[in-house]
């Protein structure tokens, strides 16, 4: 007689795949040491502040540059040129030797300012005003403000200054531009800095963390033999530390971005003040999603390269007795 099989009978259960033993132990050994860390909480408070001040103290010099840069590059007007006319210069001539210029490919515009206006101007701005009106005839000549095109090199600005200053309409050009080379190559130089000291204070991070992993492991001797005495690996046994390693960078990451951020949040007023002194309307540079994951990644990784060495180190030194 046939033996029917019950449609409801169970279905033999299929054991886990080596893939998701690997994931399961290691969700579990990064709770375990999670957990460790917050039954720690003044220790591992530190730890992490430590960590997230020497993270923060490159990451907003690296902000405070791009500030700098943001606000500096507004300061397009820096790069115009003014061109003093000749005072025999009438208004209409002068106005139709803007327009002619303005019809250069290497030029984006040109502002004419008469010398009635600049003479307005001037007593408005140096205070002046009470004597210049004792003047008998406006000494300013028309000015031309001429803008040259961004895409212009540093040999075709040169060019294009000579050819105006050969005008013979032309009494003066100026333009003030070395400042501005200047400050950008203070904030280059500051820029390398902060890239040197970074590297610096990353040496200090792993230091740090591995000098902590190296006490936890001292802590946990005995437990290491014990585990080693029943057969584990190095590789088991390092696995906890590297994820408390991973622990402290991320969390440490994040305090840092969160310290950043509220300084900018201080400082927001004080940089907007000196963006309106410089007629400047940049908004203050803040973290984007790019630099935020690269802060968090580096400290992760600072946090496992740390942990790593240590344990490596520490972890051959103890064996069962």
């Amino acid at each position: 007689m046939a033996v029917n099989r019950h449609a409801d009978a169970a279905a033999p259960v299929r054991s886990s795949g080596p893939v998701s033993i690997w994931a399961g132990r290691h969700v579990s050994t990064a709770s375990a040491s999670l957990g460790r860390l917050v039954r720690q909480p003044f220790a591992s408070l530190m730890i992490i502040l430590v960590i997230a001040v020497t993270l923060a103290l490159p990451a907003a010099l690296n902000l405070m540059v791009k500030n700098a840069s943001a606000i500096s590059g507004q300061w397009e007007s820096a790069l115009d040129f003014s061109v003093f006319l000749d005072r025999d210069l009438n208004l209409d001539e002068a106005a139709a030797l803007g327009r002619l210029i303005e019809q250069r490919a290497d030029v984006v515009s040109v502002t004419l300012i008469s010398s009635d206006d600049a003479l307005e101007e001037f007593k408005a701005q140096s205070g002046f005003g009470a004597a210049l009106d004792q003047l008998s005839h406006n000494p300013l000549p028309h000015t031309l403000v001429v803008r040259p095109s961004p895409a212009n090199t540093g040999q075709s600005m040169l060019l294009l200054r000579e050819e105006l200053a050969n005008l013979p309409e032309t009494d003066v050009v100026q333009v003030d531009t070395d400042w501005v080379q200047r400050f950008h190559a203070i904030l280059d130089i500051v820029s390398q800095a902060i890239l040197i000291g970074a590297v610096l204070l990353g040496a200090a991070i792993i230091v740090i963390i591995g000098n902590t992993i190296r006490l936890d492991i001292q802590n946990r001797r005995e437990e290491i033999e014990v585990t080693k005495l029943i057969g584990a690996s190095n590789a088991f046994v390092r696995r906890p530390f590297l994820w408390t390693g991973f622990w402290y960078g991320l969390l440490g990451g994040l305090l840092a971005i969160g310290l950043v951020s509220l300084g900018l949040h201080l400082l927001d007023a004080p940089i907007s003040r000196l963006a309106n002194l410089y007629q400047s309307g940049a908004d203050v540079v803040r973290f984007d999603l790019r630099e935020i994951g690269s802060i968090i990644g580096v400290a992760v990784g600072l946090g496992l390269v740390g942990s790593w060495f240590a344990a490596t180190r520490h972890m051959r030194k103890i064996e069962p007795r």
